[in-house]
């Protein structure tokens, strides 16, 4: 095979757990051209990858015309194996718009060539899932499948560029300092701790000696800023990072404390010790951050956890490290 499509088109969160799995495509197919179709936000981070040779960008296409455009793209660019890690009902779609003859398929789509077909696949942690996904597909016959077996993504790459805008010096940070991630999707409310804990937590962490800032996309200014003003000395890096530079900042954090948005995911890959907070917005069974160092507390309602109970538990990450 010359030509291996992967798709995967959001969020975040699962966008990092996708760089798991993609140096054991790459082994799989050593000589083939892989192309990632993604959305825009994300293609300087595929494009980074070692294990990715070209990124496309419209993935999401808005309307019929743009749909039929990339369809037709895709048919003329003869892709042989299409691995579908996005694994949605609209990326399934594409499969039957490249009817007939469509190319090799790994994903959910009925009648696909390599069908995910493990009936407990939706009850899987999204890491083991994606492995068992290439199991099926027949390039990886030992994948780890048990609960938490699966390692965490590799994001060395994102690490090898050392030039002076990439330290945390850069964003006004020395060591040892803490990076907060008070965000969350906007449609999931439930999923963030209050802000005015995270903004007693900045002031406990920076008791402890510590020097901390916070994080997030540009949609969090306005969280972040609230922070900011209530702990004086904390950095406000919201909307100030790219993800290589967020990578670099987790690479050498001593300790990093955030919803289940992601960031933290990011954070946590790169070997930050990590406290992820969860609500029952979502089951970090099946989609908690992995990395080096990695705790999860979780409540019912994010808004009953105390601020002492995350106090006790970055005790004992800062302890543990």
């Amino acid at each position: 095979m010359t030509r291996i499509l992967i798709i995967k088109l959001a969020a975040l969160g699962d966008v990092v757990q996708a760089f798991a799995v993609l140096p054991r495509i790459r082994a799989a197919h050593p000589d083939a051209e892989i192309t990632v179709l993604t959305t825009p936000l994300y293609a300087g981070l595929f494009a980074l990858s070692p294990d990715v040779d070209r990124v496309e960008t419209d993935g999401r296409p808005k309307g019929v015309a743009a749909t039929v455009a990339m369809l037709r793209r895709l048919r003329r660019t003869g892709y042989e194996r299409v691995y579908d890690l996005q694994t949605s009902s609209r990326s399934s779609a594409y499969f039957y718009g490249l009817w007939p003859g469509p190319p090799q398929w790994s994903g959910i789509a009925p009648g696909a060539s390599h069908p995910h077909a493990n009936p407990a696949r939706d009850r899987m942690h999204t890491l083991e899932r994606q492995a068992d996904q290439l199991k099926y597909a027949g390039i990886w016959p030992d994948a780890p499948i048990a609960p938490g077996s699966a390692p965490p993504p590799d994001l060395s790459f994102l690490l090898a560029d050392t030039s002076p805008e990439r330290s945390p010096a850069h964003s006004g940070l020395s060591a040892p300092y803490a990076l907060l991630i008070p965000g969350a999707s906007p449609q999931h409310p439930g999923k963030r701790w209050p802000a005015e804990r995270f903004a007693g937590l900045a002031g406990r962490l920076v008791e402890q000696g510590l020097n901390v800032a916070v994080v997030g996309g540009p949609a969090e200014r306005d969280l972040a800023k609230s922070i900011v003003e209530t702990v004086p000395g904390v950095v406000d890096l919201a909307g100030r990072t790219d993800f290589a530079q967020l990578a670099s900042l987790g690479a050498r954090a001593a300790l990093a404390v955030g919803n289940d948005t992601g960031p933290t995911h990011l954070i946590a890959a790169t070997g930050a010790p990590t406290l992820a907070l969860f609500s029952h917005d979502s089951n970090p069974a099946l989609c908690a951050p992995r990395g080096r160092t990695v705790q999860v507390l979780r409540a019912e309602r994010l808004g009953e956890l105390s601020l002492e109970s995350v106090v006790l538990h970055t005790d004992r990450l800062l302890g543990a490290a």
